[in-house]
């Protein structure tokens, strides 16, 4: 039996629920917005229902929910279009190549400059070190609430609290926090950026892009938006302004019915369950001398366990686990700032779970941690 602990890539297997809207969506609907007749509107009727559920989760109103394929796409909206007039912009040093190569893209450009801040031992310590870095051209935070590696959080309220006193516009990577985590729009995010695919539980191709209405983000795409046609340029209100093209809504409906599936659950149930797990899991590698856990006293973390077993490459290591039929991630998780920070540089081991993982298949993954441990190191 295979079992797939590399949930922080793609939840799989995807609930019931999910599976029944993408067979429905096939069968019923058409190009939302695209024409009057029966087909079309049954297509805008769900995508409206689905702007109207998912921005209730997140706090946000339906029309500053914008579809977008994944949470880079996002990503890239919120951050060119936000720094497209120069200014300086903060990262941190947990973000992934989502938000790390758009901002390098900018700065090589010449178009803006930016800082990277460290995350402190403490919520106080994080913060100052943000505060430290504002200048007066700071035009924006964009950070992880999560780190895709790590599982460190970061404490993006106090975050956001920091961004309204300085007035700066708060762009969040919630890729691996939303439907593990309680992230609202309120808590002080402008700009909230997601993956469908991840804990929400949607499908691949599938990602959001929620604000506040604060702020005004130029189109990154130009194209077919089915309102307003006749104008030469995209229209100038929301969702329609961010999203040329036609709508994606199998994905739309998936995410729809994986939002669902979260509420249903809930998410404190949900993160308590798959962090049940991951202590176990520590507590199992921490028994066994030749494996390193990533992980710091007093640092509150989501469901993610990195680790390396001695010097051997991570690839190797997950190989090897790979033919005992288990599914981890290895390699440097498209986020080189973590692993600059860390020193692994060849990468990590990475065990994440879903709200499908169960204990006993953990368990049966220590014995195999440790089962190699002895043919490897």
């Amino acid at each position: 039996m295979t079992v797939n602990f590399d949930n922080a890539a793609t939840t799989y297997p995807k609930p019931a629920e999910v599976r029944r809207a993408v067979d429905e969506a096939v069968a019923r609907y058409g190009s939302a917005g695209r024409g009057s007749h029966p087909i079309a509107a049954r297509g805008s009727e769900m995508v409206y229902s689905a702007r109207e559920e998912i921005g209730a989760f997140f706090a946000a109103e339906p029309e500053n929910v914008v579809f977008t394929s994944n949470c880079t796409h996002a990503l890239n909206i919120a951050i060119q279009g936000i720094m497209k007039g120069g200014g300086h912009v903060i990262i941190s040093g947990l973000e992934h190549n989502a938000v790390f190569r758009p901002v390098y893209a900018l700065a090589k450009a010449g178009t803006c400059r930016y800082s990277i801040a460290r995350p402190g031992a403490s919520e106080e310590e994080t913060v100052s070190n943000f505060a430290s870095l504002i200048r007066p051209d700071t035009k924006a935070i964009v950070c992880t609430v999560c780190s895709n590696v790590t599982g460190e959080i970061l404490p993006w309220k106090a975050i956001g609290a920091l961004c309204r006193e300085k007035n700066l516009c708060f762009i969040a990577d919630g890729a691996q926090g939303c439907g593990v985590l309680d992230i609202k729009i309120t808590d002080g995010i402008n700009i909230l950026c997601t993956a469908g695919h991840k804990g929400l539980y949607g499908i691949t191709g599938t990602g959001l892009l929620l604000m506040d209405g604060k702020y005004s983000i130029p189109p990154l795409l130009h194209g077919g938006s089915g309102s307003l046609s006749g104008l030469p340029e995209m229209p100038p209100y929301l969702p329609d302004a961010l999203e040329a093209g036609t709508l994606g809504l199998i994905g739309v409906a998936s995410l729809r019915a994986g939002v669902r599936f979260v509420k249903g659950k809930s998410v404190a149930r949900i993160y308590a369950h798959e962090t049940a797990l991951c202590e176990r899991f520590v507590q199992c590698l921490h028994g066994i001398p030749e494996v390193t856990v990533y992980r710091r006293e007093g640092v509150l973390y989501a469901p993610i366990v990195s680790f390396n077993v001695g010097n051997v490459p991570s690839e190797e290591v997950a190989a090897r686990l790979g033919e005992k039929g288990f599914c981890l991630r290895a390699g440097l998780q498209c986020a080189p700032l973590v692993h600059k920070r860390m020193g692994t540089d060849e990468g990590t081991v990475r065990f994440s779970p879903s709200v499908f993982s169960r204990m006993q298949d953990t368990v049966r993954l220590c014995d195999a941690v440790r089962e190699i441990v002895g043919t490897l190191v």
